[in-house]
C-alpha cells in the first residue's frame, strides 16, 4: 500500500504565525524525508506556509530533489490583476498540482460569496486546476461554487473542522459537521481527513475524532476522503497518525484503506507517481 500524506509543510526561516503549529523557525526536507522514512511514508503534498516568503522555492527544490517524493497545492495572490493570467500554465510546473487557500479572516471569506473570486472558479475548471481551501464557516458558499463549476475539483482541508488559530477539540471542533456532510452531494467536492488527532482531546488512538471520521467516510466514500497529517502540529508521531487510520478503524477495508492512504488523492490531484 502506498502511503502519501496529503498536507505537509516546510519552511526555512520564521516562526509559524498559527500557534498551533511547532513555534521552531525551520521544519527542513531532510527532517521530514528522515521522519517519513521511521514512518513508512511514501511520498507527501508540500502547501508551502505564508509565514516563509520562501518557502515555495523550498518546496519546488524537495521536489527536485527527491523525485516522487514530494508534491506542491501552491497559491498566487487573489487580489493582483496579474495573477489571473497564471491559472493555465499553473500546472506545468515541476511538481504543481494546484491551489491551495484560507478562507477564515475577512475580506477573504465574503470573496467565496460575492463574486470576487469568479474568475477563479471559471479559470481552474477550464485548465483543469484543483483547488484545496480552508474555510470552516463557508460550506453553503463552497456548496454553491461546486453547483456552479461541476468540472471544478474542490478539497475541504481538515475535515471542515474548526481548525485554523483555535484549540478547540471533540463535538466544539466538529460542530460544522452536518454542513460539511451535505457537501457529499456535489461529486466534486473531496475531504482531507488531515490533522484528524490535533482534534482530539483524548491520546492515541484518539477515538473521540473516530465517529467523525466514519460520517465523513459514509458520506464521500474511500475516492473522496484522503489521509493526511499536518504534521507540524500533530501530538503524536507520524506513524502513529498512518496507524490510526490503517490499525484502529476497524470499518475499514484493505480496498478503502489503498484509497484513503493515498491512492485517491492522487487520482484527484492528478498526481502519477512512478511504481
Amino acid at each position: 500500500m502506498r502511503i502519501v500524506d496529503a498536507q505537509i509543510h516546510l519552511w526555512g526561516s520564521g516562526l509559524p504565525s498559527n500557534m498551533a503549529h511547532r513555534q521552531v523557525t525551520a521544519f527542513t526536507t531532510e527532517e521530514a524525508v528522515r521522519l517519513m522514512d521511521e514512518a513508512g511514508v511514501d511520498a507527501a503534498v508540500i502547501h508551502p506556509p505564508s509565514w516563509d516568503p520562501h518557502s515555495t522555492e523550498m518546496a519546488f527544490e524537495a521536489v527536485r530533489e527527491h523525485p516522487g517524493r514530494f508534491a506542491i497545492m501552491g497559491s498566487f495572490p487573489l487580489d493582483r490583476p496579474e495573477s489571473r493570467s497564471l491559472v493555465d500554465g499553473w500546472r506545468s510546473q515541476p511538481g504543481m498540482l494546484g491551489l491551495r487557500y484560507t478562507f477564515l479572516e475577512q475580506p477573504q471569506r465574503d470573496w467565496l460569496e460575492d463574486g470576487t473570486l469568479e474568475w477563479l472558479w471559471t479559470a481552474a475548471e477550464r485548465a483543469s486546476v484543483p483547488i484545496a481551501m480552508l474555510a470552516t464557516d463557508s460550506p453553503r458558499q463552497i456548496g454553491q461554487i461546486a453547483e456552479r463549476h461541476p468540472g471544478l475539483r474542490l478539497t475541504i482541508d481538515h475535515l471542515g473542522g474548526r481548525g485554523g488559530n483555535t484549540t478547540l477539540k471533540d463535538a466544539a471542533a466538529m460542530e460544522h459537521m452536518p454542513e460539511l456532510l451535505k457537501l457529499a452531494r456535489h461529486p466534486n467536492v473531496a475531504v482531507k481527513a488531515t490533522g484528524a488527532p490535533g482534534y482530539s482531546s483524548q491520546q492515541y488512538p484518539f477515538a473521540s475524532i473516530h465517529p467523525y471520521l466514519r460520517q465523513i467516510y459514509d458520506a464521500f466514500g474511500p475516492e473522496r476522503t484522503f489521509w493526511g497529517t499536518d504534521i507540524t502540529k500533530m501530538p503524536c508521531s507520524w506513524r502513529e497518525c498512518v496507524t490510526m487510520f490503517t490499525e484502529e478503524l476497524p470499518w475499514l477495508s484493505e480496498h478503502d484503506k489503498e484509497l484513503i492512504m493515498g491512492r485517491a488523492v492522487c487520482a484527484w490531484w492528478g498526481w502519477e507517481l512512478p511504481d
